[in-house]
């Protein structure tokens, strides 16, 4: 899938590289000056920039299809095979720029199938040196022989490496985790989320008496001569790397049906011990595609499926087989952060969310990974209105805000592989919340939402994309919004005053905020149990308020996400005006 700028096939020197990060980097320091005063300046390395970066290098070549080709032996904790890379050159090039970490061996590289290309290695980029120019326009392939022990998750699925676990009956239990760290882990590929393959093929290889659960359909399953066994499984659609997956154990399966015009196969796979646990709260499944498809649209992957695979961490989105690790609890292992988390699974609504919202559209930049989370997020509360309403929904939303650090900004740095806050999960989920608040039009908001995950369905897109989308949907300027909520730290206070005098009542108001013209409508107490609309700017306003004693003053807290700021006093009527 072409999602990379054309651009020259010449390798930049380092210092050109390096003059370019820094230029980035000055421009974001002078778009979000006050961000970079509330957070310490990101330390930029070699490595960032061989990863993060979008180099003449990795724009010169297109993926198309990839090959993984792997035997995995639990008992040594070892991995064998290859990657054939199918490409589209986007320009004359003979060096280009692919990746694995530099602890894995690298055997051979072959340009389509008998033409010998060399390489060298700088940390986990690989630059390959091609036996001949290929010629822009030209398709070829590159086949990349490797082996070795990936690295071990500390902590999966928040540390990225392979976790070999053993079954209760003692079976060998082998998943793999690797957003953030990197799919080159433990396969080489071009290791940017910028540039998807239009399909793939995962071929992995298992000892006797295991299978491997992998993203798609499974195409074949065969036995070979020395009792391993080989499962094909074919991905239809545009992945990205991290999003590819092994889990490699002894699973019991069972299969339901979700009829929604088409016929999606839903696909279960649980260590047996959990089988019946797992038909019982598998039943969620169902009523959450009801309602994604409702907010979102179709199941993006009806071709190859939806699954869920129990893992031995606690869940990772890879796409139509999502890892399941929530022990069959409410909420988030049993615990919520209110009364209406505790009805659904955590795990299966939030993973199973991100096959609209990170693996059918899906960030360029890791920078820009709160449009996976945020929306992710979001996507829970959908669920709770869907199945409650909206008043439990709202309760659920706001019982995200004691989570909120606000530390760091949602967006990270651009082009070094540096992700934003972890708000991006509770805060960026009560940012949509303000945002449909502000715009006040839920026929329109919701069409907003489907309008993105249609419109941007199977690409690789960049924060602007959503902000210009909205922005044209809506007919308004939303980017202070988006500047204040999501490139700076601290969310808007609103600063109000509020006297008695006589039997007059006033508020003067005006919000405090980063964003020089930040102008969000929000609903405030204009009489008891009355709220309304007003519009304040970061100039003083004042309106009159009937009813109401001055410190009874509020804001529809439940409906957006500010500070606010009262002062109240009452003024002997003889007082001058």
């Amino acid at each position: 899938m072409n999602n990379l700028p054309h651009s020259s096939h010449q390798e930049l020197p380092w210092r050109i590289i390096r003059l370019a990060v820094l230029l980035s980097v000055l421009t974001v320091q002078s778009g979000w000056a006050q961000t970079m005063q509330d957070q310490r300046e990101p330390q930029l390395t070699r490595a960032d920039t061989l990863r993060g970066m979008l180099t003449p290098l990795r724009t010169c070549y297109d993926i198309t299809y990839y090959h993984l080709d792997v035997r995995i032996d639990p008992a040594a904790q070892f991995l064998k095979g290859s990657n054939t890379i199918f490409f589209t050159a986007a320009d004359d090039f003979d060096r280009l720029q692919v990746d694995l970490f530099s602890n894995m061996k690298i055997e051979r590289i072959v340009l389509d199938r008998d033409m010998a290309a060399t390489f060298t290695r700088e940390l986990n980029a690989v630059f390959v040196k091609l036996p001949e120019q290929v010629p822009k326009g030209s398709r070829h392939s590159l086949r990349i022989e490797y082996s070795g022990n990936p690295i071990v998750a500390r902590r999966p699925p928040w540390d990225g490496g392979f976790t070999w676990e053993r079954d209760k009956a003692g079976n060998p239990w082998v998943v793999v985790t690797c957003q953030g760290t990197g799919a080159s882990l433990w396969w080489p590929n071009k290791d940017h989320q910028a540039d998807e393959p239009d399909s793939m093929l995962v071929s992995i290889t298992v000892p006797p008496g295991l299978e491997d659960i992998s993203n798609g359909r499974l195409r074949a399953r065969t036995v070979l001569p020395d009792g391993w066994t080989r499962f094909d499984w074919f991905v239809s659609y545009p992945i990205n790397n991290y999003n590819v997956t092994v889990n490699i154990g002894k699973y019991a399966h069972f299969r339901e049906f979700y009829v929604s015009g088409d016929t999606l196969i839903l696909d279960y796979y649980v260590m047996p011990e959990n089988l019946e646990k797992a038909k019982v709260t598998f039943r969620q499944v169902k009523p959450m595609m009801e309602c994604y498809e409702r907010f979102f649209g179709k199941y993006p992957f009806s071709k190859d499926g939806y699954k869920l695979v129990e893992c031995p961490h606690t869940g990772m989105e890879h796409q139509s087989a999502v890892a399941y690790g929530n022990r069959y609890l409410g909420g988030y292992r049993g615990r919520t952060w209110s009364e209406a988390g505790l009805k659904f699974d955590f795990i299966i609504l939030h993973e199973s969310a991100h096959e609209w919202w990170g693996n059918s559209v899906t960030s360029k930049d890791i920078a820009d990974m709160w449009i996976h989370e945020s929306f992710g997020a979001y996507a829970e509360a959908l669920f709770v209105e869907c199945q409650y309403g909206r008043e439990e929904s709202l309760k659920y939303i706001n019982g995200k805000k004691p989570n909120v650090l606000n530390d760091r900004p949602i967006i990270g740095v651009y082009d070094v592989h540096k992700r934003g806050s972890g708000d991006m999960y509770d805060k960026g989920q009560l940012v949509l919340n303000t945002l449909r608040s502000a715009i006040d039009d839920d026929p329109l908001w919701f069409s907003i939402l489907r309008g993105l995950a249609e419109t941007f369905k199977y690409q690789t897109i960049t924060a602007e994309d959503i902000f210009t989308y909205i922005n044209r949907r809506t007919g308004r300027d939303l980017n202070y919004f988006f500047d204040q909520y999501l490139k700076n730290t601290q969310i808007p206070q609103l600063v109000v005053e509020t006297s008695k005098k006589g039997d007059r009542v006033q508020a003067r108001f005006r919000w405090q905020a980063d964003v020089k013209h930040f102008r969000m409508p929000i609903k405030v107490t204009t009489a008891p149990s009355t709220y309304e609309f007003i519009n304040p700017t970061t100039d003083w306003q004042t309106i009159e308020l009937h009813g109401l004693k001055p410190e009874d003053f509020r804001i529809a807290e439940d409906l957006f996400l500010v500070n606010l700021r009262l002062r109240w006093s009452y003024l002997d009527p003889a007082l001058p005006d």
